[in-house]
């Protein structure tokens, strides 16, 4: 029989915990589906991990990690770092969608002032042909 370190048992009750929290903000709809299906797969990977020594054992070896509680904290490690680069390219993506609205909102505005001042605008008004 093969018996669950601590460091285990702490990672596996800890994915755990995660998994149902990332759930209740599914549900209370604090967090979109898209992200929480991440989460969950990659809490599942690391309490999977957490509980089963033969599969974190064999894992390890294949990596060629000694510790096999390294194993688990590498694959947090890994999720951390691809969920940080995903957000990083997400947020620049933001940010300039953000430039572009805030551009097209001067433009408006300055359009909206001279049609107000009496100005001529901006561009001209279509005439109906007929």
């Amino acid at each position: 029989m093969v018996f669950l370190s601590r460091t285990q048992v702490i990672a596996a009750i800890g994915a755990v915990l995660l998994v149902l929290y990332v759930l209740d903000l599914v549900r209370r709809r604090k967090l979109s589906e898209e992200y929480s299906l991440l989460w969950v797969v990659s809490t599942v990977v690391v309490a999977s991990l957490g509980f089963s020594t033969p599969l974190l054992v064999w894992v390890s070896r294949e990596l060629g990690i000694v510790q096999e509680n390294s194993t688990v904290f590498a694959f947090g490690l890994v999720f951390s770092m691809a969920m940080l680069l995903h957000l990083s390219v997400r947020l620049s993506r933001l940010g300039l969608e953000s430039q572009a609205l805030a551009r097209e909102l001067a433009l408006l505005r300055q359009e909206l002032e001279e049609s107000r001042a009496g100005g001529p605008p901006a561009c001209p008004p279509a005439v109906d042909p007929a």
